[in-house]
């Protein structure tokens, strides 16, 4: 390497090292920690001892695990493409000139800048057997719903509330992409008679695949780790109908004491996640165009 090469590289590393250094603290080492933690049985108060693979042979034969999984892939395969799908949608009609446009897109992203707690608490009055939403129904002649007290409902509400909570983030980033098309090709579209839905389908969908791709992978890994919202607004219940994987790891590490076999449970899900992300990403393929 000349001088010059030399004196560029330190100045990269240079650039670099914060972040390295905050990675290598805050994500990697306690990554490794972690997994070290999965292969003992560990109380906090007392000298961990090694077992090996134990606890990961003890939740083959967990109920509650199984559950918790069952009920976080619910959560996610149910959220993400809704969520998606709406995002898109509100995306496409807020790209075009009309009045009120800003305004329509403040309100609809004002939720995302909102804490999943306070979006929990602002929630749970309406959802409620004698809240708000209930009144409505009942003022027009229809029966309640129990949102959050039915095992049949508590999930679909709480998946509702994650929508309406994350929505504007994705529609950001769907108006980024949208805003990245030459309006060229539309032009050339409307000039041979295509109708708005062939536009769609013939440009717009293609032309914004890689976003499509982003917001969909991004939404598994956010929707496959979700926790405050279900802890603060159900707890868990009705009947563990909403309890987590995340919060089964909460309670197992920091209710019971069971350090290892949370841990085990963490790695668990790390491996589930990359597991879909990798399909996800060779799904791509066929799909995506760049």
């Amino acid at each position: 390497m000349t001088r010059r090469a030399r004196a560029e590289f330190v100045a990269a590393l240079a650039f670099l090292a914060p972040n390295l250094i905050g990675f290598l603290l805050f994500l990697i080492l306690p990554a490794i920690a972690s997994l070290a933690i999965a292969l003992t049985r560990w109380r906090l108060l007392d000298v961990p001892q090694f077992v090996g693979l134990q606890n990961f042979a003890d939740l083959l034969r967990d109920g509650r695990f199984w559950l918790t999984l069952r009920n976080t892939a619910y959560y996610s395969f149910v959220r993400v493409p809704i969520n998606a799908a709406i995002s898109l949608a509100l995306a496409v009609l807020l790209n075009r000139k009309m009045i009120g446009r800003d305004f329509f897109r403040v309100v609809l992203f004002l939720p995302v800048v909102m804490s999943i707690v306070a979006t929990a608490v602002i929630w749970r009055p309406l959802v409620e057997s004698s809240g708000l939403l209930n009144g409505v129904l009942a003022a027009l002649g229809l029966p309640g719903v129990p949102w959050i007290t039915s095992t049949n409902w508590a999930m679909p509400t709480v998946i509702m509330i994650g929508i309406w909570k994350e929505i504007g983030y994705y529609m950001v980033i769907f108006l980024a992409g949208l805003q990245a098309i030459p309006r060229t090709y539309y032009e050339a579209a409307s000039i041979d008679g295509a109708s708005n839905w062939q536009q769609f389908t013939r440009i717009t969908f293609p032309l914004v695949s890689p976003t499509t791709f982003f917001v969909l992978t991004v939404a598994m890994i956010f929707s496959f780790q979700v926790f405050a919202l279900t802890t603060v607004l159900t707890g868990g219940g009705p009947a563990n109908a909403t309890t987590t994987l995340v919060m089964y790891i909460y309670q197992s590490g920091f209710e019971n004491f069971r350090m290892g076999y949370a841990s085990a449970m963490a790695f668990v899900l790390f491996v589930i996640i990359l597991v879909f992300t990798l399909i996800q990403k060779r799904l791509a393929n066929r799909w995506v165009h760049y």
